[in-house]
């Protein structure tokens, strides 16, 4: 009886030519513990949906790159012995250095993003482009950004947000060849996603820029970070329970389905993850003051992710049973 082989993490670019072929969005979700990796896991297994499992270099730091590795590795053998395998790309989120994704190269992940967003046009091309060749070389796609979104996550933090320019991308990927483009469209990182206009209306993302790349870059996967709903029920559990979200306002799913059904082929998860897993836990504790067993409160919290992950991947990019 032979041994089965190495699972294998999936190539991004054969995701988003499949997600074009059919017009939906692959979801892309951050994990920062294994609670959290179990119920993406769970998630896409049973609305059977491709997907992208990204951590920062940050968290890959705090983990350890060989307990990052393992732990994905161990993900795609769940999957397997489970009988319900669905692609899973492994993907370095906001790499701020060269060395960050040339290390992740290295370490077997298939893909990587190269953020040079807050450096001049130029300089932004030819690191890009250097991460882009030598990732090549190993069969690792690459994303990069154009534009800067404003607010914080882990280590991309910045005051103000600049818009992407849509007479600036066609020479960028030509000249980078990254195979997918983040862009900023009026998302945020953090818990404020968008600010209320005046007279209280939440302002619309620039689908005139969506739009305009896809008129010009038919067919090419673009990125959408700080899409997080931030979902008002979940922020208002925490609260009532010991928490002090003051400030949460994220980006309306019906924004965000309007931009899958125009170039957007990759949204990024975080912030919503930890918000529904913090509810849970604070729901928990606060049920059960005398718990001291993890299981007590790390049960709910991964079911309250798993439940709000397989909402996003039906209700929002629309990639249930395209695995």
């Amino acid at each position: 009886m032979g041994t089965p082989a190495e699972p294998r993490f999936a190539d991004t670019r054969e995701m988003f030519r499949r997600a074009y072929e059919g017009r939906y969005a692959v979801p892309a979700f951050n994990f920062v513990c294994l609670e959290q990796l179990l119920a993406i896991v769970d998630a896409c297994m049973e609305t059977h949906s491709p997907f992208i499992l990204q951590c920062s270099a940050n968290v890959r730091r705090g983990l350890g790159p060989a307990m990052v590795r393992a732990m994905a590795y161990g993900a795609l053998e769940t999957m397997r012995r489970a009988g319900r395998e669905v692609p899973m790309a492994l993907h370095l989120d906001h790499g701020m250095t060269e060395d960050d994704c040339l290390s992740c190269v290295d370490d077997g992940f298939s893909s990587v993003m190269i953020d040079g967003s807050t450096l001049p046009f130029e300089k932004n091309v030819e690191v890009s482009a250097r991460v882009a060749a030598r990732a090549h070389e190993r069969g690792v796609s690459v994303e990069a950004e154009l534009g800067v979104l404003s607010g914080t996550e882990e280590e991309s933090v910045h005051a103000d947000s600049k818009y992407t320019d849509p007479a600036a991308v066609v020479g960028f990927v030509k000249r980078t060849s990254v195979d997918s483009l983040a862009v900023s469209i009026g998302t945020s990182h953090g818990l404020v996603k968008m600010k209320a206009a005046q007279g209280g209306g939440l302002p619309s993302l620039r689908f005139d820029i969506l739009d305009a790349i896809e008129k010009d870059l038919p067919g090419f996967p673009i990125v959408l970070h700080g899409a997080s709903s931030i979902l008002p029920l979940q922020v208002e559990t925490v609260n009532a329970h010991g928490g002090r979200l003051v400030e949460a306002q994220g980006i309306p799913e019906v924004q965000t389905i309007r931009a899958v059904a125009s170039a957007v082929r990759k949204i990024n998860i975080a912030s919503d993850g930890w918000i529904a897993m913090t509810a849970a836990v604070r729901t928990a504790l606060d049920a059960n003051r005398a718990a001291i067993d993890p299981r007590a409160f790390l049960g709910p919290a991964r079911l309250a992710m798993k439940e709000l992950y397989m909402h996003k991947i039906t209700a929002v990019m629309g990639s249930a049973g395209k695995a």
